[in-house]
């Protein structure tokens, strides 16, 4: 249960040291540093989506030949589903924009752009408890040094992206305590949407398959909506891509050492 606890709060952690680059940076973040670290979370998340999601989502299947690449797909497209109903229903603002998505709601742009994060969190959360619930579960190819893995990787991955939300919200002209409290918040909703995730694995084990999959989904829709258009858009696209490629190597690393 100790291990659980850390587990699922690791990646939380990551995000609050990210949201703390508030206090030690005078100025907003630089083009160029954002483009890095856009591009070096989109890389971990895919990285872990397809390494620690939908590789142990269709062993899982393997006695079932063929359609064992089924539940994987099935779970990746209702994933990727979820996230577009989700991004459609909440307002919410993203980072460098001014028009607002989703319904509309008449919410300050500081509580849209804390949506728009939250958003991105709720899958890497879902990623991390369902890993979890499948060591738990005992199934094969997700051991609990994996699991780990895979939090850590999310946290290393929520260190940047803190940044990413505290410091933005500084320039739009909150206090520095109130940008970090802000940033730190938009990553609790990972360890609530784990729990979530594992209470309902638990009851139905089956289904374990295409919850890993449902994950990844959620997860490449974040990173194929928001994080790489933010990326690739304007000068320095380059750094992005070096950045991705940085991200998804280390991520590979992480989950093949302590898987």
């Amino acid at each position: 249960m100790t291990i659980l606890a850390v587990g699922l709060l690791i990646p939380l952690l990551g995000t609050m040291l990210g949201s703390s680059f508030v206090f030690l940076m005078m100025e907003e973040m630089s083009v160029r540093l954002q483009k890095s670290l856009l591009g070096f979370a989109s890389g971990v998340m895919v990285a872990a989506s397809v390494w620690s999601l939908l590789i142990p989502a269709m062993e899982m299947e393997a006695h079932r030949g063929v359609w064992s690449v089924l539940p994987a797909s099935v779970g990746f497209l209702l994933g990727i589903a979820f996230l577009l109903l989700i991004d459609e229903l909440t307002p919410h603002l993203h980072i460098g924009t001014d028009k607002p998505e989703g319904l509309r709601a008449h919410l300050s742009r500081t509580a849209m752009l804390a949506l728009a994060v939250t958003i991105h969190n709720l899958p890497e959360g879902m990623a991390v408890g369902v890993v979890f619930a499948g060591a738990d579960q005992g199934a094969a190819n997700i051991s609990l040094d994996s699991a780990i893995a895979v939090s850590v990787g999310i946290a290393i991955q929520n260190i940047p992206e803190g940044a990413i939300i505290s410091m933005p919200m500084r320039a739009a002209g909150n206090s520095r305590g109130k940008s970090f409290l802000l940033g730190t918040l938009s990553g609790v909703v990972e360890p609530i949407g784990a729990l979530a995730v594992i209470l309902l694995a638990s009851m139905l084990l089956p289904a374990l398959p295409y919850l890993l999959a449902f994950a990844a989904g959620a997860m490449f829709y974040v990173v194929v909506e928001e994080l790489i258009p933010e990326a690739s858009n304007g000068q320095h696209s380059n750094l992005s891509t070096i950045g991705f490629a940085i991200g998804f190597v280390l991520m590979m690393v992480l989950d093949v050492v302590m898987g």
